[in-house]
């Protein structure tokens, strides 16, 4: 899957990365884990390819990376795994839930992001 970019509290940019698609009928079905990255303003199709599908088990030595967000439950059970070399604040963490939140709800977003 493509990544998303936005900024969050105290002007942090942001790449997050779901870390699979699948397709069930002929309908994408959205990841529940997103990899959180610091966006580091030179992004290029490499970097990213070269994130997706990080698995969680191994240990990152990317500088940018800042964990991984699993939704339990949506709307309602959020995990914030912080295993980077940052973290994010609490606040930062809910501003990264309500846009990923936000892309997920709103399908055409997504569409849009992978034509």
């Amino acid at each position: 899957m493509s990544a998303i970019f936005f900024t969050v509290e105290n002007n942090l940019s942001l790449m997050v990365i779901p870390d699979t698609i699948a397709h069930l009928d002929g309908h994408a079905v959205i990841t529940y884990t997103y990899s959180v990255f610091r966006d580091s303003g030179q992004y290029n199709t490499d970097q990213e390819e070269g994130k997706e599908s990080t698995l969680h088990l191994d240990k990152h030595t990317d500088p940018n990376y800042m964990g991984y967000i699993t939704f339990e439950k949506p709307n309602q059970l959020f995990t914030y795994t912080a295993d980077g070399s940052e973290e994010l604040s609490s606040n930062q963490v809910e501003e990264v839930i309500e846009q990923i939140t936000y892309y997920r709800d709103n399908s055409d977003m997504w569409r849009h992001l992978y034509n």
